[in-house]
């Protein structure tokens, strides 16, 4: 499947287009556009210079490195976030610096990746009685940990 991508101008970066970077990767590494720093405990959206036509009927979800994440106190704040068909805009991706200090992320900066998925479309029917489970309504931590 091939997907449009619109690149957007930036203060002078050449914007990369997502890619895999390796065979077999199910996301495509995606960089950020603009040099960005992110005090300690606040977030911020990070550009990516890039607009996409999504196809309808699918997201492109944006998700973590495992890199990023192992050796750094950023975070990906709405992880998994979304995409929608019906966006134009800009792709951004909000980052939390949940550390103490300051972190600058680089123009270029593999920052996060992206997932084609396909969502299926669905409605919802008011009921007064769900059917029955095993579970029922035990929630967190109900399986234990063993």
């Amino acid at each position: 499947m091939i997907i449009q991508v619109k690149v957007e101008a930036t203060s002078g970066h050449r914007i990369q287009m997502p890619q895999y970077t390796r065979d077999g990767d199910a996301g495509m590494d995606v960089r950020a556009a603009e040099t960005v720093t992110i005090s300690a405990k606040k977030t911020e959206v990070i550009p990516l210079g890039f607009k996409v036509a999504v196809p309808a009927g699918f997201e492109l979800q944006i998700r973590p490195r495992s890199g990023v994440s192992l050796n750094t106190n950023l975070r990906i704040a709405n992880s998994p976030g979304t995409i929608d068909s019906n966006y134009r805009g800009v792709v951004g991706v909000i980052v939390e610096n949940t550390g103490r200090k300051p972190v600058t992320i680089q123009a270029g900066d593999r920052i996060a990746q992206i997932v084609l998925n396909k969502v299926p479309e669905f409605n919802m029917q008011r009921v007064d009685k769900l059917d029955d489970t095993d579970r029922g309504e035990n929630g967190f931590g109900s399986s234990g940990i063993k």
